[in-house]
């Protein structure tokens, strides 16, 4: 039996908690995984290269590479790798907001 104050109970009950928690557990797959990919390939790669830059980059073909981490810190490269998802996500959208705009004021 755990007891209430084990580390996964306060987990769960900060998790419960949290009204952004429960409004991406609301979503739909469909849109989940509409969230989860990025549009274009040069947000891809910016996101993976943070990764990469956060982990570090040795190349795999000339070492085995491993890489061991608690909970805490991977929670952290996570949220990192959102944030900057999220960052590079409305970077792109603002440039072509301003790309439409700027063709609309060449149309006219």
């Amino acid at each position: 039996m755990k007891s209430e104050s084990s580390p996964q109970n306060t987990f769960k009950k900060n998790i419960d908690g949290n009204a952004l928690w429960q409004y991406v557990q609301s979503l739909s797959p469909e849109t989940i995984a509409q969230l989860s990919q990025p549009e274009s390939q040069e947000v891809f790669q910016a996101i993976e290269h943070n990764i990469i830059g956060l982990l570090g980059n040795l190349p795999s073909d000339n070492f085995d590479v491993s890489i061991n981490t608690n909970r805490e810190n991977l929670g952290r490269l996570l949220a990192s790798a959102m944030i900057s998802g999220y960052f590079l996500r409305n970077a792109e959208q603002r440039m072509a907001f301003e790309e439409s705009l700027l063709a609309t004021q060449i149309d006219s």
